[in-house]
């Protein structure tokens, strides 16, 4: 092969993402060795034909395979390496899962860990709130406290709030017992999500704060520990105070919103209002997006400011669908502030789990969400 078209180690360590040594240790193991090697000086170079081959291997490792797994992956077909990845993954995470069970239950043996015990809450109550306020939480590496509930008691309520800063969603509980003191503080979200199964299973679950979290005890079943995340929780309460009035409401149907969503081919959305005046009126909210003539849903609109409506209010589908579907009751309510401005969405009858939506302009680039 002429020498113009490899790569020396370094330059192959650059693009693909691998460290030299460690290009060294797979050359040596046998998973990617260099396309040629100098006999003087023992160099060794590699081509662009084997990049593919060591950005999947790379990737491989960074969840945690082993490398006997490597080599069946990579020299597998598609399908055959597909089903060796979820095998693996479904390893790793059987894993964790036995890994926490046993933490718990260590802790437990070290006696009784000092806890102060704040609110009491209703198991299944507890685990809905919990699971329809964490479809706002986000995985971000540098951003982790997105990944966390935030749980605020006082005298009368229990608040929980998550946002992954294009949604916030918030729902407030009433406890079982009053609260026996104030606290705030935010919990990791998976090991919420974890331990939710057992919550919902218990009558009443008692809300304790240790030194590094809470614990959820209930009566005849293990305790389950759920770790603070140290990093300041976005001020939330700030941004609420600020929003505008509200300048138009529109109640409609959940149901067959989602299903007009669900059939939209694009990544975005836009709503948009058929119909106008100052009273509560009946009218149209039309679902569009995509190339297709738009769904016309029936909706009963109050408030001023229509003319905001005529052109649409654009949403990323992954923001408005969640925030829609976790509403509580047959019909949903849309809280309407202007184009540009979080829109409030809830159950127009029963519940109180309320999300923000940020709309988004038309042209701006997907990337901007991550």
């Amino acid at each position: 092969m002429p020498h113009s078209e490899l790569m020396p180690i370094g330059v192959f360590a650059r693009r693909s993402g691998l460290t030299s040594s460690a290009l060294r240790f797979y050359a040596d193991s046998g998973l990617l060795r260099p396309a040629e090697v100098d006999p003087a000086s023992g160099y060794r170079y590699y081509t662009a034909g084997q990049l593919d081959r060591a950005t999947a291997l790379r990737r491989l490792r960074e969840i945690a395979m082993p490398l006997t797994g490597v080599e069946a992956v990579l020299d597998a077909g598609p399908e055959e390496a597909a089903r060796l990845i979820d095998e693996h993954v479904a390893r790793v995470l059987g894993g964790a899962v036995a890994a926490q069970r046993t933490a718990v239950r260590l802790k437990s043996a070290l006696g009784d860990v000092p806890g102060l015990p704040v609110v009491t809450l209703k198991g299944p109550v507890l685990a809905d709130a919990v699971e329809q306020v964490l479809t706002a939480t986000a995985r971000e590496p540098d951003l982790p406290v997105l990944g966390g509930l935030r749980v605020e008691v006082d005298q009368e309520s229990v608040t929980l709030t998550a946002t992954d800063r294009y949604r916030l969603s918030t729902r407030t509980l009433v406890p079982s017992e009053p609260p026996t003191t104030a606290w705030a503080g935010t919990v990791c979200g998976d090991e919420l999500r974890t331990a939710v199964a057992e919550v919902r299973r218990g009558a009443l679950v008692r809300v304790e704060v240790t030194a590094l979290g809470i614990r959820l005890r209930t009566a005849g079943r293990e305790d389950r520990y759920c770790r603070a995340l140290t990093e300041e929780f976005p001020d939330v309460r700030s941004m609420l105070a600020a929003l505008p009035e509200v300048t138009t409401r529109v109640t409609l149907a959940k149901q067959p919103l989602l299903r007009a969503l669900e059939e939209r081919s694009g990544e975005r959305i836009a709503l948009s209002v058929a119909g106008h005046g100052t009273d509560a009126h009946e009218a149209e909210v039309v679902v569009s997006g995509d190339e297709r003539p738009g769904t016309r849903l029936p909706a009963t609109v109050t408030g001023r400011d229509l003319d905001i409506w005529f052109e649409g209010i654009w949403f990323e589908l992954t923001t408005l669908y969640p925030a829609v579907s976790t509403a509580i009751g047959p019909d949903v309510m849309l809280d309407l502030r202007g184009p540009d401005l979080p829109v409030t969405i809830r159950s127009a009858d029963r519940g109180d789990l309320t999300t923000l939506a940020m709309p988004i302009h038309p042209n701006s680039p997907t990337e901007h969400r991550r």
